[in-house]
């Protein structure tokens, strides 16, 4: 495979690469470079993470990265996830780590790596010093949204060890390449910042894009224009509103069921969670999306690419109906691997549920 080919492969179906020229320069000076993607620990896996998320570690291991999936316990025990029970909080890592592999994400080039692999290692704590010496309280109090959360009221004092921690993560695994949706995007910007202060690597950074969740905005969204970040954020795709996501092992008839509640506005494809599922999953998987209708409503369609699909839904040329039917009936093909693997497994799933 070529630098180009590489390259295409890792940016593709991206929000935000920075610097591209950055990702072409590690792919054509460094034999195996590495990459990672962290997650905080609690609740089920839905699309967003295991299916952006999951197909782009995918698309970093077969570009030649050393791909790493970071299991973010000690995280997660700050952000208080799961009543900040590590006990927990590590039973939802081992079942993030199967949900991911029965995706397959997994192989020679994928590594799974746990926070509280560090925490014995005083070099660790030593670059999360450095770094929280080397940024004003106020630059950490502004990522605060890397963990859902804003600066103001009321705030545990741990909450400010987590972006240290983080960059820190960055610089102890020796990282090429921090990858993560665009709600990380302040972390990552905090740690290339950082980097140049300390002598450290500075890392590149890919964002991908958040999946908004199927209850839409709803009237948080009543314009055209694109909503800004924060507005992404708070409508993303989340476990904490199950009725709003698709989970990796839902039932067929839950799928179905789920899309065919989901908000899809017709001739509106910004802030459409349908037609997002559409371009950042359909589209990263398959070259074609077919569109089955009845036939007096015409003959069955077919795109070849998200813009050819968008330029004929926003004409209102396909309905919605016709849409999310098409939609719940290709996520039924993507999912039947985690669907098959916790058929088997479902235990491990009351678990998690359970917590």
């Amino acid at each position: 495979m070529s630098i180009e080919e590489r390259l295409e492969l890792v940016t593709k179906n991206a929000e935000e690469v920075i610097l591209e020229e950055e990702v072409r320069k590690i792919l054509e000076e460094k034999e195996k470079p590495r990459a990672y993607i962290g997650f905080e620990l609690s609740g089920l896996v839905h699309l967003g993470t295991g299916l952006v998320c999951g197909n782009k570690l995918k698309d970093l291991a077969k570009a030649g990265f050393e791909t790493i999936v970071f299991l973010a316990d000690w995280h997660s025990w700050i952000n208080n996830k799961l009543d900040a029970d590590l006990d927990k909080i590590q039973l939802a890592g081992e079942y993030f780590q199967k949900a991911f592999e029965s995706l397959g994400v997994k192989g020679s080039n994928v590594k799974y790596i746990w926070g509280s692999e560090f925490v014995d290692d005083s070099n660790y704590w030593a670059k999360v010093i450095r770094v929280a010496k080397s940024n004003t309280l106020s630059r950490i109090l502004r990522t605060m949204p890397i963990m859902g959360r804003k600066s103001e009221g009321e705030m545990e004092s741990a909450f400010l060890y987590y972006p240290a921690m983080q960059a820190a993560d960055i610089f102890h695994m020796k990282l090429d390449l921090a990858v993560g949706g665009m709600d990380q995007r302040k972390a990552h910007m905090l740690t290339r910042d950082t980097a140049e202060k300390l002598g450290y690597k500075k890392p590149a950074s890919l964002h991908t894009p958040l999946l908004t969740g199927l209850e839409g905005y709803g009237k948080k969204m009543d314009s055209e224009s694109a909503p800004d970040l924060s507005m992404q954020i708070d409508a993303k795709m989340s476990k904490s509103k199950p009725d709003s996501c698709i989970f990796i092992h839902d039932t067929d008839d839950e799928i179905l069921k789920k899309i065919q509640k989901a908000q899809c506005p017709p001739k509106k494809i910004i802030g459409n969670p349908v037609t997002e599922i559409v371009q950042f999953i359909i589209f990263d998987v398959f070259n074609e999306f077919k569109i089955e209708r009845d036939v007096k409503f015409g003959d069955d369609l077919h795109f070849d690419s998200f813009n050819a699909f968008e330029e004929s839904y926003v004409s209102g040329d396909v309905h919605p109906m016709d849409v999310k039917m098409s939609v719940a009936k290709v996520l039924q093909k993507i999912l039947k691997p985690a669907q098959d693997y916790f058929d088997k497994h479902s235990d491990l799933v009351e678990e998690v549920k359970q917590l």
